[in-house]
């Protein structure tokens, strides 16, 4: 099998974070706060290290169209898009809670972080799954932009 690097990067990187999610939430229901704060910073730049090398690698090189059967594209289009769309929630979110962590508004922060982290936990599983379809279970397609690798064409 022969693995594309940068997508198995980015892919260890989205789900790194989010068994650091796991492993802060961990923490803080042992009041371990100063750990918390700094597996959740982790988190956060794992975050950030996974859609600097997607994102680097969608603007200059393309994103890989689905190359399974094409009785089941439309299965993995539909899956897809609603990864794209979970992955914007739980990255926005995601910004809002570290913001409410870091200024101490531990209120707003215990209620929204839960919710957050299992936005997060579909995140990191819908995209492994995407890998798993593009590069494992499949030989991904044609290397093209963003749009066409979604919709085909």
């Amino acid at each position: 099998m022969n693995l594309p690097v940068l997508p198995t990067i980015s892919t260890f990187f989205i789900v790194l974070s989010a068994v650091l999610v796991a492993i802060g939430w961990a923490l803080i229901k042992q009041r371990k706060i100063n750990a918390h704060k700094k597996t959740m910073t982790a988190a956060a730049i794992s975050a950030l290290l996974f859609f600097i090398i997607y994102a680097s690698r969608t603007i200059f090189i393309g994103n890989t169209a689905f190359g399974g059967p094409d009785d089941i594209k439309i299965y993995y289009t539909i899956f897809l898009i609603f990864h794209i769309t979970l992955a914007t929630t739980g990255a926005v979110f995601g910004l809002v809670t570290l913001y409410l962590g870091y200024k101490n508004n531990i209120k707003k922060h215990r209620k929204i972080g839960p919710i957050t982290s299992v936005i997060w936990f579909f995140v990191a599983i819908t995209g492994g799954a995407v890998y798993l379809l593009l590069y494992v279970f499949y030989h991904g397609g044609e290397t093209t932009s963003v749009i066409k690798a979604i919709i085909g064409g």
